[in-house]
C-alpha cells in the first residue's frame, strides 16, 4: 500500500486508501449531494506506491484520488473569553465549525482524467 498527499479545503492532506478525513471548508452543498456521494479529486501533489515516489510541479498528470463522503459533522468547540480587568467582567463565546468527514476509497496513478477512472 502507499499513500498519496492531496490538496482539498485550502490544506493538504496524506492519505491512504480505507481512511477517513475530516475537511473544513471542502463545499457549501453537501446537503443537495447527500451522504455516500462520490467524488474524486486530480489536485494530487504526491504518491508513494512501495519504493516508488512521484512528485508533481504543481499536480501529477494523470493522479486521481477517489472517495465518498460519510457525512457532516462539528469540530470541537473553541471558547473564546474576553476579560475586561476594569470592570472585572468577561464575556464568553462558543463556536463549533462545520466539518465534512470522507473517506479514500482509491489512490489511482495512470488515468487520463478524473471522469474516466
Amino acid at each position: 500500500m502507499g499513500y498519496a498527499i492531496i490538496d482539498i479545503g485550502g490544506k493538504q492532506l496524506r492519505v491512504e486508501p480505507g481512511r477517513f478525513y475530516d475537511v473544513r471548508h471542502f463545499t457549501q452543498n453537501l446537503n443537495t449531494w447527500g451522504s455516500d456521494a462520490r467524488i474524486s479529486t486530480s489536485r494530487v501533489l504526491l504518491i508513494r506506491n512501495g519504493s516508488e515516489i512521484s512528485i508533481g510541479s504543481p499536480w501529477l498528470a494523470n493522479a486521481v484520488v477517489k472517495g465518498r463522503f460519510l457525512h457532516s459533522c462539528f469540530g470541537s468547540k473553541l471558547i473564546i473569553k474576553k476579560i475586561f480587568p476594569k470592570r472585572k467582567t468577561q464575556r464568553t463565546r462558543g463556536y463549533r465549525e462545520n466539518i465534512i468527514r470522507f473517506a479514500i476509497d482509491s489512490i489511482q496513478f495512470s488515468c487520463q482524467n478524473a471522469n474516466n477512472c
